[in-house]
C-alpha cells in the first residue's frame, strides 16, 4: 500500500504563491473537506508552545485551515492538552493564557480555544486498542468527542522520540495527563553516581519522587511520574534519560497514537509543517537554531506516511553546521540521529506500519504540478 502525500515548498514570487495562500491550496488538493460534514465539530490539533518558546506554528496559518472548515459548515475548535510537566501548560488556565500570548486568541485563529483533557487533566476516556503494550488508553474526552479532526505539526527533533510529528501529536499531544505518564513509565530519570548532595533536584520535584540520604539523592520510583524536571534541575548533569528503553516508550507513544484515531477512520487529515526544524520539542521554553533549511509544508490522511515523508525531505537537506547538529551534515544523512543518536525515531514509523497507523510507503505530490 501506498498513500499520497501532498507537498509544496516555499517558494514564492507573487501573492497567489505566499504561504497562507499554500496552507489552501493543500487543504484543497487533499480533499480535506470531505473529512467533515455540516455541524461536525471539529479539534484543529495543535501545540500552543511553551512560553518562552517561537517556534510552533504561526497561528496565521492556523487561521486558513479554521476557515476552511467554517466554509464547509462544521465547527471548528483548537485545542491541545495539558502537559505531564509543570510549565506553563500543565493546567487549562495558564495553557489557555499561554496560547493566547502566543497569539491564538479568537481574533486571530478564528475559533474557540478548547483544552481536550478539561481543568486538571481529569477529562479522559478509555479506549480499547489491544496492543502490545497496552490494552486500553486514555484519550481526552473533548478528543474523542469531536467529530472529526485536522493535526496540525511543527515537524522538529526530539530528544525521547528522535523527532517530533504527526505521530507525536496524536500520542502524547491527545492524551490525558495519565495516559502521558504511562507512555513515560518505561523511561524514568537515573542518578548516576557522584551526586553532591545539592539538593536541587528535589526542590525541583512536583511529586516529592526525590529524597536525600547519606549517599546522596534517591529516586522514589513509586512517586515519580516522569516529568524529567530534576534532569534539567541536575547543576552536575547527573540524572540522566533511561536510554535502554526508549525504543519501548516510542512504542508506547505509537500505540497512544493509535488509540487517538481509532474512532475516526477517515475522519482526520495530518499537516506538517517543516520550517524552524529546531532540535527539540516546542515544550521546551526556548528554540533552538534550526538543524536544516525551511523546506515546506506536506499533507496526507495517512500520519505514517506524512512523517516518513517529511523525515525524508529533512535527510535531503545539507545540515546547518552551528547548530546543534554533531554529525551527518551531509546530504542523505540521518539528521535526528545527528543530534540524538541514542534513539532511532524510524522505530515510530516501522511500529506504526505494524499496528495498522498507517503505510510507510509513499506517493510525494507536489501541488505546484497540479496547477
Amino acid at each position: 500500500m501506498r498513500s499520497d502525500v501532498y507537498f509544496t515548498d516555499f517558494k514564492s514570487r507573487t501573492d497567489e504563491d505566499n504561504k497562507i495562500n499554500k496552507v489552501k491550496t493543500l487543504f484543497e488538493a487533499a480533499e480535506f473537506n470531505n473529512l467533515m460534514e455540516v455541524d461536525e465539530l471539529v479539534a484543529v490539533k495543535l501545540h500552543f508552545g511553551e512560553e518562552g518558546n517561537d517556534s510552533y506554528i504561526n497561528p496565521v496559518l492556523v487561521r486558513q485551515i479554521v476557515d476552511k472548515i467554517a466554509s464547509k459548515g462544521a465547527k471548528p475548535f483548537i485545542t491541545d492538552t495539558n502537559t505531564l510537566y509543570y510549565g506553563s501548560r500543565h493546567n487549562s488556565p495558564t495553557h489557555i493564557k499561554t496560547a493566547v500570548l502566543h497569539g491564538f486568541d479568537y481574533a486571530v485563529s478564528g475559533a474557540p480555544i478548547i483544552i481536550a483533557d478539561g481543568l486538571r487533566g481529569e477529562n479522559w476516556k478509555n479506549v480499547e486498542i489491544k496492543q502490545k503494550h497496552f490494552e486500553n488508553v486514555m484519550i481526552a474526552g473533548d478528543i474523542i468527542s469531536a467529530d472529526s479532526m485536522i493535526v496540525m505539526s511543527h515537524f522538529k527533533g526530539h530528544e525521547m522520540a528522535g523527532f517530533g510529528g504527526a505521530i507525536k501529536n496524536l500520542a502524547m499531544g491527545c492524551a490525558a495527563i495519565p495516559g502521558k505518564i504511562e507512555q513515560h513509565a518505561c523511561v524514568k530519570p537515573i542518578i548516576l553516581e557522584g551526586c553532591t548532595s545539592c539538593g536541587t533536584c528535589i526542590e525541583s520535584c512536583p511529586e516529592k519522587a526525590l529524597e536525600m540520604t547519606e549517599n546522596g539523592a534517591e529516586m522514589v520510583y513509586d512517586r515519580c511520574i516522569a516529568c524529567n524536571n530534576c534532569i534539567f534541575a541536575c547543576s552536575n548533569s547527573l540524572i540522566k534519560l533511561d536510554w535502554e528503553n526508549m525504543n519501548e516508550f516510542i512504542e508506547r507513544m505509537t500505540e497512544y497514537a493509535l488509540g487517538a484515531v481509532k474512532d475516526k477512520k477517515g475522519k482526520v487529515g495530518y499537516m506538517n509543517f517543516l520550517m524552524n526544524i529546531t532540535p527539540d520539542c516546542d515544550c521546551l521554553p526556548w528554540s533552538d537554531r534550526p538543524i536544516v533549511p525551511d523546506i515546506g509544508i506536506l499533507v496526507s490522511d495517512d500520519p505514517v506516511a506524512l512523517d516518513a515523508a517529511s523525515y525524508d525531505l529533512v535527510n535531503h537537506q545539507m545540515g546547518f553546521k552551528n547548530s546543534l547538529l554533531h554529525q551527518n551534515y551531509l546530504k542523505g544523512e540521518d539528521k535526528f540521529k545527528g543530534i540524538w543518536d541514542m534513539v532511532d525515531g524510524h522505530v515510530q514509523l516501522r511500529y506504526g506500519r505494524e499496528i495498522g497507523l498507517g503505510n510507510l510507503k509513499y506517493d510525494l505530490i507536489d501541488i505546484n504540478q497540479l496547477k
